[in-house]
C-alpha cells in the first residue's frame, strides 16, 4: 500500500479534521502518501473527471487544525448504490487507478458505513472511522462529545433569557432515531426535561413537572424571576409513537425525509395546557405579572440551534479521538485489515469490528434515563424505579470513549 485516499462523508461535526490529520501523519510515518478525495462519495464517483487531488504533505497537513469542526476534505450525502449508472463501481475503480489509490480511509456514520460495506463487497479496500454526532453507532463516534458540549452551552446561555422574561424554553436539537446527545447535553446543563425518541411522551406528565418547577422558582425568587428548560431531540414521537415527519418532503439519498419540528409540537402541547390552567393565572396574579388581555400566561419559546451544535470547534475528546482513529485506520491498512470499523486505539492496542456490526443502531439505555429520573429530570413519563447491580471488575477499565 503506497497511496491512501481519505474521504469524509455525511454530516459535519467535531473531530473530522483530527481523523484526516491522524491518518495523513501516520501514512507519512509508514512511508505512504495520503490524498484528499474531496466532497465525500460524490468525489469518489467523479474521480475520473477530477484533474488533480490534493496531497497531504507535511506542509499541507500543517494547515489543518484539529480544534476546528467540519472537514477539510468536504462531505456529501451520496449513496453509491443509488447512482443510476450500471458501471458505477467500474468507474470508481478506474478513478482510483487513475490516481494510484490503493486503499481508502472513510469517516462517517451508519449511512456512510453501509456504503463502506458496499464498496468492500466490490473489492475496494477500505477502513471505516466512526463519525456521527448522534452517537448511535456501536463504538464511540467522532463528533458526539463536541455536540453534547454545544447543547449544554446553549441551554446554559438560554437560561439567562428565560429567567429575564420568566419564559419556558424548549430547545430542539438533532437526534433522529437516538437521543444520546439531547440526553447528555440536557443532563449536563441541568435541563428540567429531556425528550428523546426512545421514550414516548405523556404531555400531561411533562406539563405537571415543568409547572411545579417553574412556579416554585419564581415564587421563591426575591425578584420573582425564573425559567424552566426542555431539550427535545428532533426524532421525538407523538403520543401514538409516530415520528413527526414531513411527508411532502423529498427523501434524501438514504431514504430520510425531513422532520416536521418536534420543538414546535412540544411548545403547542405545553401552551394548550397553560391556557386552560386556572392555577397558572392565579400564579401570575400572586407574583405581580398578570395583565388582563395583555399578559395572562407565561411565554413558551422554541429555539432551534440546528447546525450550530455541530459546527465551530471540536472538543478535546473529539480532537484526541479523531487523531487516534485516523491513525488506527492507516495502521489497519498497513496490516492488510479491511472492511472494518475502528473502535479505539489506546495503550498500543487497536480495537476494531466488522462494519456491518458497528452500524447497528444503538439507542439510549432506559436504565440510564431512570437514573436521572431519580435525580429529578423528567423524560415525559412517570418516573420508573430501578435498582442498580454492582459488579467488581479486575484489570484496567475501559476508557470513557
Amino acid at each position: 500500500m503506497k497511496n491512501i485516499g481519505i474521504i469524509t462523508s455525511g454530516g459535519d461535526c467535531g473531530g473530522l479534521n483530527g481523523v484526516i490529520k491522524g491518518a495523513a501523519l501516520t501514512a507519512l510515518d509508514k512511508g505512504m502518501s495520503a490524498w484528499i478525495i474531496p466532497n465525500g462519495y460524490a468525489g469518489l464517483y467523479n474521480l475520473l473527471d477530477i484533474s488533480k487531488l490534493t496531497e497531504l504533505t507535511r506542509e499541507r497537513i500543517e494547515q489543518i487544525n484539529v480544534i476546528d469542526a467540519g472537514s477539510e476534505a468536504g462531505n456529501s450525502r451520496v449513496k453509491i448504490s443509488k447512482i443510476q449508472d450500471e458501471k458505477k463501481y467500474i468507474r470508481i475503480k478506474d478513478g482510483l487507478k487513475k490516481f494510484k489509490i490503493d486503499a481508502l480511509v472513510i469517516a462517517g456514520g451508519d449511512d456512510t458505513g453501509s456504503v463502506v460495506v458496499d464498496l468492500a463487497g466490490q473489492g475496494i479496500p477500505c477502513v471505516h472511522a466512526p463519525k456521527t454526532m448522534d452517537l448511535d453507532l456501536m463504538p464511540y463516534s467522532v463528533g458526539g462529545d463536541s455536540t453534547i458540549n454545544r447543547i449544554a452551552e446553549s441551554i446554559r446561555d438560554l437560561k439567562t433569557t428565560g429567567r429575564t422574561h420568566n419564559r419556558i424554553i424548549v430547545l430542539e436539537v438533532f437526534g433522529r432515531y437516538a437521543g444520546h446527545t439531547a440526553f447528555r447535553g440536557g443532563v449536563a446543563a441541568d435541563a428540567d426535561a429531556i425528550l428523546i425518541p426512545e421514550i414516548p411522551v405523556d404531555f400531561d406528565v411533562l406539563y405537571n413537572h415543568l409547572k411545579l418547577a417553574f412556579i416554585k422558582r419564581i415564587e421563591q425568587s426575591d425578584v420573582h424571576a425564573g425559567t424552566a428548560t426542555v431539550v427535545v431531540a428532533e426524532g421525538l414521537k407523538d403520543a401514538s409513537g409516530n415520528e413527526l415527519v414531513d411527508m411532502t418532503s423529498t427523501p434524501d439519498a438514504f431514504g430520510h425525509r425531513k422532520l416536521m419540528g418536534a420543538g414546535r409540537y412540544v411548545v403547542k402541547q405545553i401552551e394548550d395546557r397553560i391556557k386552560v390552567d386556572q392555577e397558572i393565572k392565579d400564579f401570575m396574579k400572586r407574583t405581580g405579572q398578570f395583565v388582563a388581555g395583555v399578559y395572562e400566561i407565561p411565554e413558551v419559546r422554541e429555539i432551534r440551534p440546528s447546525h450550530l451544535v455541530r459546527c465551530g470547534f471540536s472538543s478535546a475528546v473529539d480532537s484526541n479521538f479523531g487523531l487516534e482513529v485516523g491513525s488506527a485506520a492507516v495502521e489497519l491498512v498497513h496490516q492488510g485489515v479491511f472492511a472494518v470499523t475502528v473502535v479505539s486505539y489506546n495503550a498500543g492496542k487497536i480495537e476494531y469490528m466488522d462494519v456491518k456490526d458497528a452500524i447497528v443502531q444503538r439507542h439510549v439505555d432506559l436504565n440510564d434515563a431512570a437514573l436521572y429520573e431519580a435525580l429529578g429530570v423528567s423524560f415525559g413519563r412517570p418516573p420508573v424505579k430501578t435498582s442498580a447491580t454492582a459488579q467488581k471488575i479486575t484489570g484496567k477499565p475501559n476508557r470513557l470513549y
